[in-house]
């Protein structure tokens, strides 16, 4: 049966930057629905538009039908659904298991399986397009796991994102948004040295961003994000120590593959030079400072 407003409920782990945004497009649907974040106050506002609150994931997956997780890092999922009061511990036997965290495809791999044991449905559900695309439901969607079950969560997918994908097995969705975060790792540098380019050549860059972003250049982050470089505008988005965490499971699982991918292995050692600069909780688009740092650039030069 199809998720249906009155009938399922909805437990939402995680509602930070922008799983606060998807869980209030789908309790707009007329979804009730019971929340947990590590930090209650991230909760607050959802909590007071009429989310129940729940003291553990196991305490919302026992008082849900479906559950999302949208968290931070691999050992956050791990211990969310794995640990002693995460979610197995309180899910019944027909719920379906949504995580929409990057994670490791392994991991999500593990989780279908300890969840098939229990008669529970899993799916990896990792999205793309930021925080602007949570607030605006435009979210692409990559999703792993059985067909079944897809359909059964597709009115909540659609409540939050504009092109949801049926990837494959467990694990299809994870290893799809980390081709996705490579496109990204290459598109974030060449936006990023292309601005460098034009303020060393004595160009206007709006004026120049007009002309590259409407033709074979044109890209999400060109759109996006170049105008929140131009603004400084740093301390909004997809967190670097985020991004990092992407690459880095994504050069992990190169290796396995005996794949090399020298692309994006530069570009990641760029971003690990802006979290020693202590960048971690800026937005991606603040690559620039470091580029910048390497090419003696200050702001006002």
């Amino acid at each position: 049966m199809n998720a249906s407003p009155g009938q399922s409920r909805i437990g939402w782990i995680g509602t930070g930057v922008m799983g606060q945004w998807m869980c209030r497009h789908i309790m707009k649907k007329g979804y009730q629905t019971t929340v947990f974040s590590r930090t209650k106050t991230k909760a607050l506002p959802l909590l007071e538009e009429g989310a129940q609150w729940a003291d553990s994931p196991a305490e919302t997956a026992a008082a849900s039908d479906i559950i999302f997780t949208m968290v931070g890092f691999p050992e956050d999922v791990r211990s969310v659904y794995l640990g002693e009061k995460g979610i197995l511990a309180g899910a019944a036997s027909g719920s379906i298991l949504v995580d929409m965290t990057t994670t490791r495809p392994g991991l999500a791999q593990e989780i279908y399986e300890k969840a098939g044991k229990k008669g529970i449905s899993s799916i990896d559900a990792p999205v793309s397009g930021g925080d602007v695309g949570a607030k605006n439901a435009q979210l692409s969607i990559m999703a792993g796991g059985d067909t079944d079950a897809l359909n059964a969560v597709m009115p909540l997918l659609q409540a939050m994102g504009k092109k949801i994908v049926h990837q494959g097995k467990a694990g299809a969705g994870q290893h799809t948004k980390m081709c996705n975060q490579i496109v990204i790792a290459g598109a974030m540098i060449g936006m990023c040295e292309s601005l460098l380019y034009a303020h060393k050549a004595g160009l206007e860059p709006e004026i120049m961003l007009s002309s590259v972003s409407g033709g074979a250049a044109a890209c999400w982050a060109l759109d996006n994000l170049a105008p929140r470089i131009l603004k400084r505008e740093f301390h909004s988005g997809f967190f670097v120590r985020h991004f990092v965490k992407d690459m880095g499971i994504a050069l992990e699982e190169a290796r396995k593959m005996n794949l090399c991918i020298p692309g994006l292995a530069l570009v990641e050692q760029l971003y690990q030079s802006l979290l020693a600069m202590g960048g971690g909780e800026m937005g991606t688009q603040a690559l620039m400072l470091a580029l910048e740092k390497i090419n003696c650039i200050k702001e006002h030069d």
